[in-house]
Parts: structure tokens; C-alpha cells; sequence
């Protein structure tokens, strides 16, 4: 196994569009793009990673979303997940955005560590970020929280109020369907990993987290900031299927995605005879929009 680090899911899609990786862990949006783009050949859903874990971040001068007329805040690259979904709550409160960022809200795509620079310097005047990136500028860098996006998920979807997919777990398609057994056990190391971060005590897995952190990023996270960003985030391996007509819809309307039947985005059948096998849980539902 060997493994590649991008900065948001657009990359990481071109890259496994590519042949240059088989699977990957990414956020839905960029998922769904890809296999509306493809009709549904490129890519499935095999498993859900982490639920929650983002929200918009801005100075605290903002208190309202009638302050962000004319302002500028980034996301992490446009067509990913918080792209689209600080677009989609832009548009709910009345305003107009671009992907060429013109327009009310001026929406910059921004590498995280660049958006927290730029930030500390005044340069942005917020962004809508995934952990740990959001916890990173409210605790370093003087942000507030202006709106967390699990407040606007109610369950009605999922069953589940206040999740939301952040992180899944895709797969090329023609690479799962030659290799069944290696996505099998991709997926059964994925599902104890989950279980791992679930039952492990708070200090040991923020040494483990960090750990990993230093070694594959070359720098550990304050363990304020590492705390509060797993206090944010749910691990599930639950990709919440029944959230994705809305993902898809806000993608639409952001401008990044074309409307599309997304019927047969998932393929659950390999992670459901590893929970079953495993005796580790419920089966997993694809809603209908897929093998389950």
C-alpha cells in the first residue's frame, strides 16, 4: 500500500481519474461530480469516513450574515465539499456567487495553510473549512464561528440530526472490479480504524493522531486545537446516503455540478459483509442509490 496526500477532493478525483490512485478518502461533492461527469463509470461509494467537522469561520467584527455583502472569505478548491456548501448557504441568505468569484460574496478557493496565513495578515475575512482548519484560525488566529454546519443538517435526510458527510471513502470502479478482495481488505482495515478512533481514550488517540500528523506532515497540531477538532467530528463508516440528493442539489446550484440521476453512486455490498463479518454493527444503507 502507498499512499498520496492532496490538498482537496478536485485533486485527488483527477488523480484517481487518472490511474495514479485507485482509491481514495475525499469529501461527497467532488465524488458526485465525478460520477455525473463520467455517467456514472468513473467511481462508488464503498464507505462513509467522518461526519461533521466544518463550519465558516470569520473576524469577529461579523456578527450577522448581512456583514458579508462585499467581503471575501476562501474555501479549501472550488467543486469540493465546503466549496460547494459555502456557496449553497450564501445563496439561502440572498446572495449572489460565482465560481470566477465575482459577485456579492467574493469566494476565493485557497490552500488551507494559505487561508490561515492569509487570514492572520487580513487579507480574508473568513472561510468555511474542515477540521482542523477551522479550529486552527478560531484558536491561532482569532476567528469566530459564524455558522456550523452540522446546525443546518436536521436529520431529516439521514436520521441523523446534525451529520453530515465530510470525509467518504471511494473507489475506482474498474479497479474494484478486479480487485474485489484488496477493496475487501482496504475496507476491513478502514472499518477497524473507525472502531479505533471511537473506543479509544481522548489522550491516547491525540498522541496517535499527533504522531501521525508530525510523521506524514512534518508538524503536530497544538492539543487545543487537535481537541477541539475531534470534539467536532463524528467517525462513522456510514457514508449517510440519504444526505446526497441535497449535496447533489447545493452542488447545482453552486454552479459546480450538472444535474444528474446519481442511482448506483454507492456500492456497500464489500463494507457490509466486513460489519457482518466482523459482527461490528448494522448493516449500511444506500438509500436506494445504490448496492447495499
Amino acid at each position: 500500500l502507498s499512499t498520496e496526500t492532496f490538498n482537496a477532493g478536485p485533486a485527488a478525483i483527477e488523480a484517481l481519474n487518472a490511474g495514479a490512485i485507485d482509491a481514495t478518502y475525499i469529501g461527497p461533492n467532488p465524488a458526485i461530480n465525478s460520477f455525473v461527469k463520467s455517467q456514472g463509470e468513473s467511481i462508488s461509494v464503498i464507505a462513509g469516513a467522518a461526519a461533521g467537522g466544518a463550519q465558516l469561520v470569520v473576524k469577529p467584527d461579523i456578527t450577522s450574515a448581512a456583514d458579508l455583502r462585499g467581503k471575501t472569505l476562501a474555501s479549501p478548491q472550488l467543486g469540493g465539499t465546503q466549496d460547494v456548501a459555502l456557496r449553497a448557504w450564501l445563496g439561502s441568505q440572498g446572495y449572489k456567487t460565482n465560481v470566477d468569484g465575482s459577485g456579492d460574496v467574493a469566494i476565493n478557493p485557497t490552500e488551507n495553510a494559505q487561508t490561515l496565513k492569509l487570514f492572520q495578515d487580513g487579507k480574508l475575512d473568513g472561510a468555511w473549512l474542515p477540521e482542523p482548519w477551522a479550529s486552527r484560525l478560531v484558536l491561532t488566529a482569532g476567528a469566530k464561528v459564524l455558522v456550523d454546519e452540522k446546525d443546518l443538517w436536521d436529520g431529516s435526510a439521514s436520521g441523523k440530526p446534525g451529520e453530515f458527510p465530510t470525509t467518504i471513502l471511494i473507489v475506482n470502479k474498474n479497479f474494484a472490479a478486479a480487485h474485489p478482495e484488496t477493496v475487501k481488505a482496504l475496507l476491513k482495515g478502514h472499518t477497524e480504524s473507525v472502531a479505533w478512533l471511537n473506543d479509544t481514550p481522548g489522550a491516547e488517540k491525540s498522541a496517535v493522531v499527533n504522531a501521525a500528523l508530525q510523521e506524514a506532515a512534518g508538524a503536530a497540531l497544538p492539543a487545543d486545537v487537535l481537541d477541539r477538532s475531534l470534539q467536532n467530528i463524528v467517525f462513522t463508516v456510514d457514508p449517510l446516503a440519504g444526505t446526497y440528493p441535497k449535496l447533489l442539489k447545493d452542488g447545482v446550484e453552486a454552479g459546480t455540478t450538472k444535474q444528474a440521476d446519481i442511482t448506483g453512486l454507492f456500492d456497500l455490498r464489500a463494507l457490509n459483509e466486513v460489519i457482518a463479518a466482523g459482527k461490528t454493527g448494522q448493516p449500511i444503507s444506500a438509500a436506494g442509490l445504490g448496492q447495499d
